[in-house]
């Protein structure tokens, strides 16, 4: 695998970072810890411009090529996640109950050894902005940051991230034009009704029943409503209701997922949320209230930077651990709003074998690190190559 010598040559460094990193997780935006430390590595690496503070506790770092060109930016994100470790490696999180359990440490590593590289060398025309990012795993720092106005006030171009893959093989990239992962809703819904003796049914109005019959309808919306070729998923996680088996509760809540790719197929699903929700709640005679929260959108890649990006994972890894045309799936980023804002392309790099993300035995193989700077180095090159 033909990883740039120089980052080669920084692999020891860098699996120094990542485990610092590791130790010390922060959540949503509260990542100042983890922003001093990225400060201090860019302060050293020269480069020319570094503004802190944006979104709370992000970084834009930019990088001046040999010549006039335009900027390309390069995301990272840096939260961790409010899990227990149970990884048992000598460098785990010395944060009671939180951890990178989504290998953000390592998407941090990558992108620091990019910088490193890019200082060093500066083979390209115009600019590079590297865009630390708080808040991806809860927050929306992604939209926090282009609201903030980032692309306009760095002339961000157009924007690529990564994120790693375990149990894909080593090494192995992956992307799709068009939609990559899923728009991510969140419906929580409270039901009222009358509690009493579970003996005297007659003389309550049961939201336990009135819970299962909307849990149940809801599960018909997209056999029933969705066209079969719309991708979609609704999962009711949560129930919580009732305190005694001779208690008929005064209300309960129940919570559900929604994920799907396109936006007319979005509304469509929270219509049909709303109306059964509402109909059955008419039907028991309870009442229900609904929060239903409008999280991210769909991360959409552009097709030309995604073809783009899928040429360059080609010269790191070889054309044949690249997939251009992959599967799209229901997991969901906060990318996204950068995608929106800017065109631009994001990709799994595979890490092996190893725990899931989200996982207290998931741990980042620091061994991919020098494969993605590489990536991130190689695109800068290719997309700005000096004339």
């Amino acid at each position: 695998m033909p990883v740039l010598n120089a980052i080669a040559g920084y692999a020891e460094e860098m699996t120094g970072w990542r485990r610092h990193l590791h130790m010390h997780p922060e959540l949503r935006f509260d990542c100042h810890e983890t922003a001093a430390f990225i400060a201090a590595r860019l302060r050293e690496f020269g480069v020319d411009e570094l503004h802190e503070g944006i979104a709370t506790s992000g970084i834009v770092a930019i990088i001046n090529g040999q010549s006039a060109g335009p900027t390309i930016g390069l995301r990272a994100d840096m939260d961790a996640l409010p899990i227990t470790e149970a990884t048992g490696v000598e460098y785990a999180s010395t944060v009671p109950g939180r951890m990178h359990a989504c290998g953000h440490d390592g998407h941090v590593t990558m992108l620091l050894g990019a910088a490193k590289y890019l200082c060093e060398t500066r083979r390209f025309a115009g600019r590079v902005a590297l865009l630390f990012q708080p808040a991806e795993e809860d927050g929306g720092g992604g939209e926090v940051m282009v609201k903030e106005g980032v692309m306009d006030r760095f002339d961000v171009a157009q924007v690529y991230g990564i994120h790693n893959a375990p149990g894909v093989p080593f090494g192995h990239f992956t992307t799709t034009p068009g939609a990559l992962m899923a728009s991510v809703d969140t419906a929580t819904v409270v039901v009222t009704g009358k509690g009493g003796h579970g003996a005297t049914p007659h003389d309550c109005i049961d939201p336990v029943v009135a819970i299962v019959g909307m849990v149940q309808a809801i599960q018909t919306i997209i056999p029933r409503n969705v066209y079969a070729l719309d991708e979609a998923v609704i999962s009711v996680t949560q129930i919580h209701t009732g305190s005694a088996s001779n208690i008929i509760p005064e209300d309960g809540w129940f919570c559900a997922t929604i994920r799907c790719f396109d936006p007319e197929v979005r509304a469509l699903l929270k219509r049909r949320f709303h109306e059964i929700v509402e109909g059955h709640a008419m039907a028991y005679g309870v009442t229900a209230a609904v929060d239903y929260d409008w999280g991210y959108p769909a991360t959409i890649n552009h097709a030309d930077q995604a073809g783009f990006a899928a040429e360059v994972a080609a010269e790191i890894s070889g054309a044949d651990a690249v997939e251009a045309n992959g599967c799209r799936e229901m997991g969901s980023e906060d990318f996204s709003y950068m995608l929106e804002a800017r065109p631009g392309a994001y990709l799994f790099m595979g890490i092996g074998d190893g725990a899931g993300l989200h996982h207290a035995r998931y741990n980042f193989n620091d061994e991919a690190a020098p494969v993605g700077a590489s990536f991130f180095a190689r695109l800068v090159e290719r997309a700005q190559p000096l004339g």
